[in-house]
């Protein structure tokens, strides 16, 4: 059975830290992208960023390149996001999401529609 499930959510100040993990079980997640998605209350959904466990690719959106770090124990089947420098704009339920194959270096995009697997989220609060 296919699982993502994060943790690391919290309420911070604005200028904090907080830092995301996404444990994967039920497969092996070798040569598939993973990343990061949040969904700000009446906002669509968007892609933050995106690791491919294989090596070698990572993609960073423009608001959080810079202050935001994606990484990936393929030991421990565990995807992280180190966010630091956190903004009140940056309040988002947190999303991990995998797939094998994506448009994201031929679009430069992530797009929702590219990942088939999904956690439940968990709640990013930040306070000015």
């Amino acid at each position: 059975q296919v699982q993502l499930v994060e943790s690391g959510g919290g309420s911070v100040q604005a200028g904090g830290s907080l830092r995301l993990s996404c444990v994967a079980s039920g497969y092996t997640w070798i040569n598939y992208w993973m990343g990061w998605f949040r969904q700000a209350p009446g906002e669509e959904r968007e892609g933050v960023a995106a690791i491919y466990t294989g090596g070698g690719k990572i993609y960073y959106a423009d608001s959080v390149q810079g202050r935001f770090t994606i990484s990936h124990d393929n030991a421990k089947n565990t995807l992280y996001l180190q966010m630091n420098g956190l903004t009140p704009e940056d309040t988002a339920v947190y999303y991990c999401a995998a797939d094998r194959e994506t448009h994201i270096q031929a679009l430069g995009v992530m797009r929702v529609a590219d990942f088939s697997y999904w956690g439940q989220g968990t709640q990013v609060s930040v306070s000015a």
